[in-house]
């Protein structure tokens, strides 16, 4: 760790970081006012281990240095020194995390979010906030600061739900939007729904989900005719998948798993955002193939959110 603090005295990488902070002037200010001191702060940990050379920079500078760390890793770097719980209260800090488009998430929020620092803000927005009329649920992952969002029904292409013969609109409790939607009776099953790749954080593998519930009395939801889409671009992934799988179906009950407010979730797949500038993230949800009638699909929406384990966004490309 100290190599690499002092390592930034150096000429060049003093030149990379003033550089890479000239947009923001702020930060430059304070890059360029504590190079000085954070040397001569290496220096005295060097003289001796009783002397924590960290309390020696100002707050500003140690708060600049944890903001190339993550969210994660600052709540456990509070806890190792004053020094380092002092810097993790400045709003330049959490700023830093937050979504460059925060300002506009915000204004189209459903209701006035209240906050006094950004550091409050940020964990603010870990918890769901409806925006759109509330037809989009928006939060910030907690541990990285990546967008997550869930997409309402009522913005999806349903076939047949203007016919109460097939479907019908209920709210239930514990929903994320105050409509969902029930299946009552089809033999041909599409529900597709979209958003902007815009709206979703950069550089960032993504997996869609289908968060819905199956009534008692559901039939015809176990078929293997399922077939999930998620597109992005010139990427399209194409999966099998059952809604209700057979007991021998071991890899698709490990894809549902049970959410914390009572919804089930099923994987459908993975997409990677690279710029942000490829238009459309679709995700289609088919059962087509074989013309049964199936009953009990209660249809809560889809999420998409930061995939958690380690994918090569070249494989899917």
């Amino acid at each position: 760790m100290f190599k690499f603090f002092y390592g930034i005295g150096n000429k060049a990488q003093d030149s990379n970081l003033i550089n890479c902070a000239q947009s923001e002037r702020k930060q430059a200010v304070i890059v360029d006012r504590s190079v000085v001191q954070l040397n001569q702060a290496m220096a005295t940990e060097k003289r001796g281990p009783s002397t924590c050379g960290f309390s020696m920079l100002p707050e500003e500078c140690v708060s600049y240095l944890l903001s190339f760390t993550s969210p994660c890793d600052i709540c456990r770097l509070s806890l190792v020194s004053k020094s380092f719980l002092a810097a993790a209260q400045i709003d330049l800090l959490w700023e830093s995390f937050l979504p460059p488009d925060v300002a506009e998430i915000l204004s189209r929020a459903a209701n006035p979010v209240d906050y006094s620092t950004k550091k409050e803000l940020y964990f603010r927005l870990c918890q769901p906030l409806l925006v759109d009329d509330g037809k989009l649920s928006f939060q910030l992952e907690k541990s990285t600061g990546k967008k997550t969002f869930m997409i309402s029904p009522e913005t999806m292409f349903i076939v047949w739900i203007e016919n109460s013969q097939y479907w019908r609109w209920v709210s239930l409790p514990q929903s994320r939007f105050s409509k969902q939607v029930e299946l009552l009776s089809v033999c041909w099953l599409e529900i597709a729904g979209k958003i902007e790749s815009r709206f979703l954080s950069k550089k960032t593998m993504y997996t869609a989900y289908m968060i819905y519930k199956l009534n008692p009395n559901s039939y015809g939801l176990d078929s293997n005719s399922q077939k999930v889409t998620v597109h992005l671009g010139a990427h399209s992934q194409e999966n099998r998948v059952s809604l209700e799988p057979d007991d021998d179906e071991e890899e698709e009950e490990k894809k549902i798993q049970l959410r914390g407010d009572g919804w089930l979730e099923m994987e459908l797949g993975e997409i990677y955002n690279d710029q942000g500038d490829e238009g459309e993230v679709v995700i289609m949800f088919r059962d087509v193939e074989v013309l049964h009638w199936k009953k009990g699909l209660v249809f809560a929406g889809f999420e998409i959110r930061p995939t958690k384990r380690k994918v090569d966004a070249e494989l899917l490309r």
